[in-house]
């Protein structure tokens, strides 16, 4: 499948000084994933070293057609993800 980068995960790789191949690494890598009842899109989550530190970081994606569109990415604080999952935002994907 192709793979793209939206305009604005392009701006928030600027904007938080992340590696430009982090997205497609998490997108690649993780085995979390999650569907986001709120926006309708997907999401990858996975640990990696970023800012010095051990962090977790999501990536939300789109799949159309043969190409997976990689949205935006930022690291979940602490419990943000539990809650997220707590209150049923976000379901888990098999």
């Amino acid at each position: 499948m192709k793979i793209e980068y939206s305009a604005h995960l392009v701006h928030r790789l600027a904007l938080r000084k992340i590696s430009h191949e982090l997205p497609h690494q998490v997108y690649e890598e993780s085995n979390e994933r999650y569907y986001d009842i709120e926006t309708g899109h997907t999401v990858a989550a996975m640990n990696v070293f970023i800012y010095g530190k051990l962090r977790e970081v999501m990536v939300t994606y789109e799949i159309k057609e043969q190409t997976v569109r990689l949205l935006t990415i930022h690291p979940l604080k602490e419990g943000q993800k539990e809650n997220r999952l707590k209150i049923g935002r976000w379901r888990r994907l098999e």
